[in-house]
């Protein structure tokens, strides 16, 4: 399981926010290759993997925009029941605790899961 930098941005959640973040980071160049943005609280809170990290923390902070980094792995899936099961049964078998969790999807082709977890170093060794 590819180890990544995810980058969170906790936001207030109102009209434009995303809208605004996506228009910076592609002025910049910098493609998202996930996302998932979530609300609780009138708080948006966004995750998301990125094509170029620097220019992206670069645009975000020109533009004012707090974040923060974590790390996270990605796993390319086939788009099967059980798939995802499967992929996460080592990390529950030995106790590591899955923070959050989301899935792209390109259809019939398979499915990029993104996790974070409470011990990156022993997820990794796990799933590698």
């Amino acid at each position: 399981m590819p180890k990544t930098t995810q980058l969170v941005l906790s936001l207030q959640s109102k009209p434009g926010v995303l809208a605004g973040i996506s228009k910076a980071l592609a002025a910049a160049r910098v493609n998202i290759l996930t996302l998932s943005a979530a609300e609780a609280a009138g708080r948006g809170k966004i995750r998301m993997i990125v094509s170029n990290p620097v220019a992206a923390r670069r645009t975000l902070r020109k533009e004012r925009i707090r974040f923060s980094e974590e790390p996270a792995f990605t796993k390319r899936l086939r788009n099967k029941p059980g798939a995802l099961a499967r992929a996460v049964a080592k990390l529950a078998r030995a106790r590591v605790n899955i923070k959050t969790a989301y899935a792209t999807t390109a259809g019939r082709g398979g499915a990029t899961v993104v996790i974070t977890v409470s011990n990156a170093a022993k997820a990794r060794r796990l799933i590698n």
